[in-house]
């Protein structure tokens, strides 16, 4: 529903909240990790050309290409905004969320995403979704999700001289 909204698709009071309909353009959009959607959602998604790259693309491509392909069209002028669903990892290791689905992005793929937006630079906003203590496991969930918010701001396993996912002209710079 949030992302239908932005993209000027449902009630008038929500649409119009930026003040600009839509607020982004649904080419502007990319969708990692998604494996559970309605018929309803795949025919939006398809009508509305939203890029979605679902769990069988990253079983198949790997998350590094997965993520140099959602990441290639950006350039310096581009304000990042990552809406981290904690929903999107696997209930193996995030299991406070309203609704858990198996099979989802293992821990590691998850940091690689998360490392591979900051090595980008364009980080411009973040929000944290799905998150539910109340369904935590000592808490579990919520220390993962610090630790990968962690990585998309820097924190990273490796120091490295260069990044070789960064677009090339981050690199450059």
């Amino acid at each position: 529903m949030p992302v239908a909204c932005l993209c000027g698709y449902g009630p008038k009071d929500l649409i119009e909240m930026s003040g600009r309909v839509p607020a982004i353009q649904a080419a502007n959009i990319r969708q990692i990790g998604i494996r559970s959607v309605d018929q309803g959602e795949k025919r939006f998604v398809h009508e509305v050309g939203l890029e979605v790259f679902d769990m069988r693309f990253i079983d198949e491509t790997g998350m590094r290409q997965t993520l140099a392909n959602a990441l290639e069209s950006l350039d310096r002028d581009t304000h990042l905004h990552v809406s981290f669903d904690v929903d999107f990892l696997d209930p193996e290791i995030a299991p406070g969320v309203g609704t858990t689905v198996p099979g989802g992005p293992s821990y590691r793929e998850a940091q690689l995403c998360m490392e591979m937006i900051a090595d980008t630079g364009l980080l411009g906003s973040l929000d944290i979704m799905e998150l539910n203590p109340s369904l935590d496991l000592r808490n579990r969930t919520a220390m993962v999700a610090v630790d990968l918010v962690a990585s998309l701001f820097g924190k990273s396993t490796l120091m490295r001289r260069e990044t070789p996912q960064a677009p090339s002209f981050l690199r450059a710079v």
